[in-house]
Order: structure tokens, then C-alpha cells, then sequence
């Protein structure tokens, strides 16, 4: 097709439905990345990519080209702007590429794709994911839209646009969006484009409609109009109406459920499990030291709300809850508010796997140790505001955390606020008497932050702090229900922050307020504000947090003062004596399953490494780079095949007079593809003459009048005619190739010029004519030698 044609052979309406078409199907197709990308921020790139794929295809339809030019437009297409439309932030002014741009793009088409499913949803840009979107949309869209403009029959273009949308389902979350919506697009853009394109080309139809009168016609035609926009109406609301009846109620299956590997957080044990052997241990030795922490903030490193009578432990809600725990990613947190900050985290003498943070993270950036395994190995609970890295921190390691610190809430700010609606799991195996003494505690507040402040100020001022070292008064370590039950039980409330944290947490609970305990660090009055904080066992802490809707979680601190400690002055029964009630020993618990001790050296971790998940995982990532490697080299394929076999049907046609038209055909096929250019209809003996002055093969002629012999002889060629003839045909193709360069000789076995048009048009038409004149050669006495012609209105 050049460019003559396509002004006057192809209608410019036409070509507007076809790409506007290609464009509908393929854009609804695209958003089904919405909830991968949590909302639109990759339409720009896929949109992008879909205008610039129609673009190229469009220019190559319009100049004729091949598709060697078509492959090579779409690679430049793709590096020129992929930068800007995918990766804008390695871009000058987001939008001149760079080194880093061009080699991201390089590397980005076979990693981007196993980079999008190994990270959970929601993905950033930022982590160059938008190359996903924009590689499938531009390549799709140059195949769809070739194909479209291009062949006579346009259905076949909704193949590539269907593979489009299951690949974004493959690639996307098991939540869909809006499917019903996106298939119904989808299918009604499709067959009202077809509709369209038949009633614009009434020729191709089984019964023309422009015989007769017009005005009938025009009356057929919008009949038929509007009866299929009824139906699809009709399809569209049983759709719906099905699917809202019929919605399953499992999630879908992706690949990214195959390809992540589980993580449970129960696998690790508690963190304030932890809490007396780092205030014995590490009282005047450094954990780890942060920097930029703003007065006032608190360093987290875990927020536990699932108490089983042995332990309290982070809860892991699973996919899709606020509490899901995720590998780290960027803008984890994008509705926190608060001030920005960046910390700087140095490891020194901490050995765990709770990562220290503050705030709302966005961001984790490991810099030094094993940067990369802790990277890939680390994950956040934007719920519970924890983030875990299973190979564990060690000396040496060094991160920065980009987070939002929430601003500081008094209680006045609280006294017309409600708790939050937030799900925790129901406590168990929680003392009896934890029940009564919650009600007596709140038996006189009126708001919800009274009812939380007097739980706190219960045990901060009726209780005792000791950590139970040498030198202190006993106090037991430890959280289970037996030791609970003992701290409210006993004359006095004896403990530090890890019994009266979880006592707080369990008796709010009771009354049905949601509260979590939090284990973390945080400096002294007068370390406050200073430019480094260096975290030890003297400044390890527990606390609770609530709720409040508006406000978000707000701490509060049950522990005594460390100063409040118990002497032979306070050692007496408390006020109002309640007689005591032989309690019933808690039932036997099930051992907690603790994971083994993590090594010290993390090049043991290839050693428990699942081979079959990781070989699987290699297998089904080469096979989707194999799958897009065939996607883009199934056009070469499939015209190769098609030329082949249409050699072989003429070759091997039922009559002998027919192989040797056919080897014609052959030869002025290949000479189209070469760049000759016949005249739709000639006989053999102009197309002869046109082949021979356009490629200088001057022995075309004596073939061509050989073939008509043949051809129009009286009687059929023998089969040793029809091998000397093609010997001939072949003879001269490879003449065709062997003058001609690599590049002409491959864009020719590659062109679809004789496929299109040409004489592989008309061959239809030449075969009937060989064969009538055959016909009158044949039957005796018979001179008429008129040329009949089919009426103009009958169509196939």
C-alpha cells in the first residue's frame, strides 16, 4: 500500500473508525492495571504507548513499508520516548533521556517484567513499573493497528487486543476492576467496529443492498444499525445483571500469587519477647544510632495486637488488609500526614529481624552491609506500621527511611473523638478478672479518651516499676496470662513496660477498645532534640496505642515512673481489698513454634533456599521473555508460512495447466515483492514486459509466452513441462535474490506487498479466464471469442 492508494483505493473515514478503534479496545483493556498501580498514574504511559504504536503503524500503512521497517520504527519509537512516558524520573526535565534512562529501557524489557510480579501491589513508577504498561500497549497497539489497516478482513485485529487483556489480568492483582465495565467496552467497541466497517463496505457482503432503489437501501441499512445496537444493549445489561448475581466468591488467580513467595510473620518470634534481655544486656551499649529524629518522635519497631495467652505478636490480616505485610516499595505510605523526614539508621550492636523506623514509612533505602538482600528480603505493614527484614539487621548495616512523622495530639484535642474503626483480633486465653476491674476502672468516665486515660492512670499510679535486675525488687519477665493475672492479682502491681503494656492493651480490650502495643525506642527529657540518638536498653520502652477517628493511633503510657518503686512504706495491701478467688490454672497451651536461630552468616540462607519455588519461578519467567519474544516475531512467522504454503497449493494444484499458471503467479509475486509494480489485471505477456523493465530480467518474456502455450494449448502440460517450468521460475527468483542485498533480500521474503494486492489479487479472476479459454480451445467449431463479464454488483 503507498501512499497514493491510501488516499484514493482506502477512504480516510475509514482509516480514522479503524484507528480510533484500535485505541477503544486497547485502552479498555489497559485498565485493568488500575489496582496495581492503586489508582491511574500509568494511564500517561500506556496511552502513550497505545498513540505512539498507532502512530508508527499508521505511517508504515500509509508509505507501504515492510515489516522490517515497522520492527525498527517501534524500537526507536520505544527508546526515544520510553524515557519520558515510563521512566521520567531518570529523564533531564522528565523528559531527555539519559545514560541511565537508555540502559534502564535496554534492561527494562525482559526484567521489568519479572520486577512488576515480584512486588505486591500497589507498585510505584518510581520503581520503573510504568515499562510494563507502555511496552505491552506500544508493541500491541503496532500489531493491532497493522493488522487493522492492512487486511481485508479487520476481525482479525481482536486477536492481539485479546491477548492484551488477559496479559494485563496475568500481570494485574486478583482484585479486578471494574471487569463488568471493561469487558462490556471491550466487546461492544469490538463488534460495533465490524458492523460499521461491513455497512462502509457493502461489496464484502453476502447480498448487496445498492441494487436497487437508495432510499431502500439507506432504510436497510439503518435497520440493521439499530437492531445491533439493540442487541448489544440487551448483551450488556444481561452481562451486568449476570454478573452481579453470578460474582464469585473467590478472588482470581494471577501470576503474582505464584510468583511471591509467602511470608507469615508468625514465623518470628514476638519482638517484646525480646524486651528484658535488651535492657539487661544492653543498658550501656548501643544498638543502633539514628539521625534526624525530630523531638518528640518515637523509634518503632513493632506494634503487637494478637494476644494468644503465651505471647502478644504482630498480626498479619493477609492480602488486601491494611495489616498485610508487603515487600518494600516506594510511596508506601501516600495519604500519611504529618512532617516529611528523613532518618539515617546505623546498626551497631542490634541483632534482629524488627527493623527500626519511625513514623509512616515511605521509603526504606538500604546503603551499606548486604544492601541488596536486605532489599529484597524486607517487608512493611503500612497497618501496623512495622517492617520486618528476615535475614535480620546486623553490625554494619546502614538504611535511610523516608517517613511522615504524625503530629503530636493532647487529650483535650480528643474529648469529642471516637475510637477508630479498626478490626483486631479477639484477644484469648485473656485472665477472668480482667473483666470486672475494666469496668470499675471506666465506671466514671463519660468520653472514650477518659475511658482510655483511666486505664492508663490506673496502672501508672497504683503500680510499681522494677525490671527485676540485681539489686531491684523481684519482678518476673514475660507477658502470659499467669504473669498478667499476678501483676493485677498481687497486693501490689510490680513490673515494668512490658506487663503493664500488655495489662492495658488486655483490658481495653474488654471493654471492646481497640488498642495495640508498641515496642520501640525513645530518648530521655533531656536527650530531646539532640542531633543523634543513639538507641540502648536504658531508653527501650513499650507503650499502647488507640485510635481516634481523625487523629489515627495515639499513644499512651501505662508504666509507672521508674522512680516509682516499692519500699517497706508502700509494701501493704492495696485500697479496698477485693477477697481473692483461687483462680483455676490457664489451660495448657500449644508450644510456640519459634523459627530456628537465625546465622550468623546470611550465605547460609542459599542452604534453606527452596529449589523447586526458584526453578519454577526461572522457568515461568523465561517463558513469558519467550512468549513476548514470539508475540513480536509471530508477523515474520506467520507471512512466511503463508507465502509457503501458497507456493505449495499452486505447485501442487489439481491440473497440470495450473501449476503452470501458478508458477507465473509465483514469479510476478516475487517481482512485486522486489519492488516491481504491475498493472492489476495485465496479461502475461505486459506483466512480462513490466517485470523486465523494472528488475532487468530480460528472459521473463520467453516464460511468459511459454505459460500461455501451456496454458492455452489444446492439449494439458506434462508433468515433466511443469518441473522444467518451475526449474525455470526458481531460477530466476534466485537470480532476484543473489543481485540483491541481505536487507532487500529480506524485506522482500518478508513483504506483504504481493499478498495485498498486485496479481495475487486478480489471480482469482485469471484462473477463471485461463480456464474458460481453455474451454472454447477445446470444443470444436467453436470461434466465439468474447470476453463475458460478471455483473458488477455480484459480490462473494
Amino acid at each position: 500500500m503507498n501512499a497514493s492508494s491510501v488516499s484514493g483505493a482506502v477512504p480516510v473515514r475509514r482509516w480514522l473508525l479503524d484507528l480510533a478503534a484500535v485505541f477503544v479496545l486497547l485502552g479498555a483493556a489497559a485498565v485493568g492495571f488500575w489496582p496495581s498501580f492503586a489508582g491511574g498514574s500509568f494511564l500517561v504511559a500506556a496511552y502513550g504507548g497505545a498513540l505512539l504504536g498507532i502512530a508508527v503503524a499508521a505511517l508504515a500503512a500509509w508509505r507501504g513499508w515492510g515489516i522490517l521497517i515497522i520492527a525498527g520504527l517501534t524500537v526507536a519509537v520505544y527508546f526515544v520516548f520510553g524515557g519520558a512516558l515510563a521512566l521520567p524520573h531518570t529523564t533531564i526535565l522528565g523528559v531527555v533521556p539519559t545514560v541511565e534512562t537508555l540502559q534502564q529501557l535496554a534492561i527494562g524489557v525482559v526484567t521489568s517484567w519479572k520486577q512488576l510480579l515480584t512486588t505486591v501491589a500497589p507498585v510505584s513508577g518510581a520503581d520503573g513499573h510504568f515499562l510494563v504498561p507502555f511496552l505491552l500497549m506500544l508493541v500491541t497497539s503496532v500489531i493491532t493497528a497493522s493488522l487493522a489497516l492492512r487486511l481485508r478482513h479487520p476481525a482479525w485485529a481482536l486477536l492481539p487486543a485479546g491477548v492484551l487483556l488477559a496479559a494485563v489480568i496475568a500481570f494485574g492483582t486478583p482484585e479486578p476492576f471494574v471487569p463488568v465495565i471493561q469487558g462490556a467496552v471491550f466487546a461492544v467497541a469490538g463488534i460495533a467496529w465490524l458492523a460499521v466497517r461491513q455497512i462502509w463496505a457493502p461489496q464484502e457482503a453476502a447480498v448487496s443492498v445498492g441494487e436497487g432503489d437508495p432510499s431502500r437501501a439507506r432504510h436497510m441499512r439503518m435497520r440493521r444499525l439499530v437492531s445491533g445496537a439493540v442487541v448489544l444493549a440487551v448483551a450488556a445489561g444481561a452481562g451486568v445483571a449476570t454478573s452481579a448475581l453470578t460474582a464469585p466468591g473467590e478472588v482470581r488467580h494471577v501470576l503474582r500469587d505464584t510468583i511471591i513467595p509467602p511470608f507469615n510473620v508468625h514465623d518470628y518470634p514476638s519482638a517484646l519477647q525480646s524486651f528484658r534481655g535488651h535492657v539487661r544486656d544492653a543498658s550501656d551499649s548501643t544498638l543502633f544510632t539514628v539521625r534526624g529524629l525530630p523531638e518528640g518522635a518515637r523509634v518503632r519497631l513493632a506494634a503487637m495486637d494478637e494476644f494468644d495467652g503465651q505471647v502478644i505478636n504482630v498480626v498479619d490480616g493477609g492480602p488486601g488488609s491494611s495489616s498485610a505485610f508487603t515487600p518494600i516499595r516506594s510511596n508506601m505510605s501516600p495519604d500519611a500526614e504529618g512532617v516529611p523526614v528523613t532518618l539515617q539508621v546505623d546498626i551497631d550492636g542490634y541483632d534482629d529481624v524488627w527493623v527500626p523506623q519511625a513514623g509512616l514509612v515511605s521509603e526504606f533505602r538500604f546503603d551499606e552491609g548486604d544492601a541488596d538482600t536486605l532489599r529484597r528480603n524486607t517487608f512493611y505493614s503500612t497497618g501496623s506500621a512495622t517492617a520486618v527484614a528476615t535475614p535480620g539487621l546486623r553490625k554494619g548495616d546502614s538504611y535511610t527511611v523516608d517517613t511522615v512523622i504524625p503530629a503530636e495530639v493532647t487529650v483535650e484535642q480528643l474529648t469529642e473523638a471516637e475510637f477508630g474503626a479498626v478490626r483486631l483480633p479477639k484477644h484469648e486465653n485473656v485472665p477472668e478478672e480482667l473483666s470486672t476491674l475494666a469496668g470499675e476502672i471506666v465506671s466514671e468516665a463519660e468520653t472514650p479518651v477518659e475511658q482510655v486515660q483511666a486505664l492508663a492512670d490506673f496502672l501508672s499510679e497504683d503500680g510499681f516499676f522494677s525490671h527485676g535486675l540485681e539489686g531491684e525488687v523481684l519482678s518476673r519477665a514475660g507477658h502470659t496470662s499467669e504473669r498478667i493475672s499476678t501483676l493485677i492479682g498481687g497486693d501490689q502491681m510490680i513490673g515494668d513496660d512490658e506487663q503493664y503494656a500488655v495489662a492495658m492493651a488486655l483490658l481495653a480490650g474488654e471493654l471492646g477498645i481497640p488498642a495495640r502495643v508498641v515496642m520501640g525506642f525513645y530518648p530521655d527529657e533531656k536527650d530531646a532534640g539532640a542531633a543523634d540518638f543513639a538507641a540502648n536498653g536504658e531508653n527501650l520502652h513499650a507503650w499502647v496505642e488507640v485510635p481516634f477517628d481523625g487523629f489515627g493511633w495515639v499513644p499512651f503510657d501505662p508504666t509507672p515512673p521508674e522512680d516509682q518503686v516499692p519500699n517497706d512504706q508502700n509494701t501493704k495491701p492495696r485500697a479496698d481489698p477485693k477477697p481473692q478467688v483461687l483462680q483455676p490454672p490457664p489451660p495448657p497451651q500449644e508450644p510456640v513454634d519459634l523459627p530456628p536461630t537465625l546465622p550468623d552468616d546470611r550465605e547460609s540462607e542459599d542452604e534453606t533456599t527452596n529449589i523447586a519455588a526458584i526453578l519454577g519461578a526461572i522457568l515461568l519467567i523465561g517463558g513469558i521473555s519467550l512468549a513476548i519474544i514470539a508475540l513480536l516475531a509471530s508477523p515474520f512467522i506467520i507471512i512466511g508460512a503463508w507465502k509457503a504454503s501458497r507456493r505449495r497449493s499452486r505447485r501442487m494444484a489439481e491440473r497440470t495447466a495450473d501449476r503452470i499458471a501458478g508458477g507465473w503467479d509465483e514469479l510476478t509475486d516475487r517481482a512485486i515483492d522486489y519492488g516491481a509494480r504491475l498493472t492489476p489485471g495485465a496479461t502475461r505477456g505486459e506483466e512480462a514486459t513490466l517485470v523486465a523493465e523494472s528488475l532487468a530480467v530480460p528472459t521473463v518474456t520467453a516464460l511468459a509466452d511459454r505459460a500461455d502455450a501451456d496454458v492455452f494449448g489444446p492439449d494439458d502440460p506434462s508433468q515433466e513441462d511443469v518441473d522444467a517450468f518451475w526449474n525455470e521460475v526458481d531460477g530466476i527468483v534466485v537470480g532476484l535474490g543473489s543481485e540483491a542485498g541481505f536487507w532487500k533480500r529480506m524485506k522482500a521474503r518478508l513483504s506483504l506487498r504481493s499478498v495485498l494486492g498486485g496479481s495475487a489479487m486478480s489471480s482469482g479472476f485469471q484462473n477463471l479466464k485461463d480456464a474458460a479459454s481453455a474451454r472454447v480451445r477445446r470444443e470444436p467449431g467453436t470461434i466465439d471469442n468474447s470476453t463475458t463479464e460478471a455483473p458488477e454488483s455480484e459480490t462473494s
